[in-house]
């Protein structure tokens, strides 16, 4: 009753295999039910906090990771007989991503130590989230461009990542999804 239809082929992330399954008259015996029998999509729910903590934690090093070596690659790459590191518009943006990758593990830490606190971070967990999809986008399209023509090969990290981390705006709950959340949080979005 298990059949796997077929192999999805994806833009990044590829690493890891998506696939369409469809169940058919599936029986799991007695001994194999986790949880509930019914309660699978709630189970699911409860699990998003830690699944979007998680992925805020998972996106910081690969984001400190490319900025530094656009540094180093702009600090020995030329152009007009100077590093390109040395264009101020470089190293303004440079220092200006790094520091919104502090401020969203600040925002990762606030959330992960109330967590375990015992309180309900969903809010929190939908910040993060938002601002790491939107952050991933921002650095590695910033980073990309300042690689200039090599960053648009499969030879760098930072095609890989601009490719990759595109997936932090929409797994586990959209950009939108999250703005939702947090709207509700906030008591400001438009009842039914």
């Amino acid at each position: 009753g298990i059949n796997v239809a077929k192999k999805i082929d994806k833009l990044g992330m590829r690493s890891s295999d998506t696939a369409q399954i469809f169940f058919e008259d599936v029986r799991v015996p007695c001994k194999n039910l986790i949880g509930e029998e019914g309660n699978g999509f709630t189970y699911q729910m409860l699990q998003f906090q830690e699944e979007r903590l998680w992925g805020v934690a998972s996106a910081l090093t690969p984001l400190e990771t490319i900025i530094q070596e656009t540094i180093d690659y702009t600090r020995q790459r030329k152009v007009f007989g100077r590093p390109v590191l040395h264009n101020q518009t470089v190293h303004f943006r440079l220092a200006e991503l790094a520091a919104e990758v502090e401020l969203l593990r600040s925002l990762l830490h606030r959330a992960v130590a109330l967590y375990v606190e015992g309180n309900d971070v969903t809010k929190f967990a939908s910040m993060a989230k938002l601002k790491a999809g939107r952050l991933t986008r921002e650095v590695t399209d910033s980073c990309l461009q300042f690689w200039g023509g090599m960053g648009f090969t499969n030879e760098v990290l930072v095609s890989r990542l601009y490719r990759d981390l595109r997936l932090m705006s929409i797994g586990g709950g959209s950009d939108e999804t999250m703005l939702s959340i947090i709207c509700k949080y906030m008591d400001i979005l438009p009842r039914k």
